[in-house]
């Protein structure tokens, strides 16, 4: 079965069919996620955060990413699976930019990449789509300049940071973008974008009238519900406590040797017992 095309979230733009999006950064995750029916998969640069202890995204590289992005090609066969291009593997110059976007296709298998930035990053993201590597934007709030932002806060509130938010998506879908995520931006102003552009809007804390949304797989079922408290994310599950809880059972039946029972345990032949009993 081949995977979805790009050009059907178009479609499903054109045709006001909202879609959801959400990462996943390994094989078994991957598997559950396109089970769910998500069209799209994004191995975030968030894998630095979420699954490599990091306190941002940052340090993640592009073997990270190429290596993660492996797993979840290898544990699907539908979706569009989207890997981030990390820091510093597109900012330094434009052909390196392509190389490393290649790699994320030709060794990581994705179907797409994505990458941060407004209008200095047009020039690439056009040379890409040249090149045949589909790409995805990323508008708002950009995890990797968060020490530029001074931290996790919203984007776009002033008229001219709205404005130049709106100018740099118009661009992005110009040079060929197929979707522009928005991250953390004030709906309102999600909402002028979303109307203005022909490619699907995804967003993250940017309000109701995207075309899409996207979570963090570990944020929406709970994982890490005792540390990780974000105003854009909803939790769905709490699987961090579930977790917690099991571990705490096993623990306790091994402990107490109710664990393992003769249904887990490998019985063995009485002759071959016999036998042994002589040696």
């Amino acid at each position: 079965m081949s995977r979805l095309s790009i050009h059907k979230l178009r479609e499903l733009k054109a045709n006001g069919q909202r879609f959801a999006m959400i990462t996943a950064y390994d094989y078994p995750s991957a598997r559950l996620v396109e089970q769910a029916g998500v069209p799209v998969i994004l191995v975030g640069d968030s894998l630095g955060s979420v699954i490599l202890g990091y306190d941002s995204t940052v340090p993640v590289t592009m073997d990270d990413i190429v290596h993660h992005t492996r797993a979840v090609v290898r544990g699907t066969s539908k979706a569009i699976v989207v890997a981030d291009m990390p820091f510093m593997s597109y900012q330094a110059n434009a052909d390196e930019a392509v190389r490393n976007a290649g790699r994320l296709l030709q060794e990581g298998g994705a179907t797409a990449v994505k990458l941060e930035g407004g209008s200095h990053v047009v020039p690439l993201v056009r040379r890409m789509v040249e090149c045949g590597i589909p790409v995805m934007g990323h508008l708002g709030l950009t995890p990797q300049s968060v020490n530029q932002f001074g931290g996790h806060k919203v984007q776009g509130k002033t008229p001219a940071a709205a404005a130049k938010l709106i100018n740099d998506a118009r661009a992005l879908e110009e040079a060929g973008a197929f979707a522009i995520v928005l991250e953390t931006i004030p709906a309102p102003l999600a909402r002028m974008v979303t109307e203005r552009l022909s490619v699907p809007t995804i967003g993250i804390g940017a309000g109701a009238d995207c075309d899409a949304q996207v979570q963090v797989f570990h944020d929406m079922l709970g994982i890490y519900d005792d540390q990780r408290k974000m105003k854009h994310a909803k939790q769905y599950a709490r699987l961090g406590e579930t977790i917690r809880q099991a571990v705490r059972t096993y623990i306790a039946e091994v402990e107490g040797g109710q664990f393992p029972t003769a249904e887990h345990s490998f019985e063995m032949a009485e002759d071959s017992l016999a036998e042994l009993s002589h040696a």
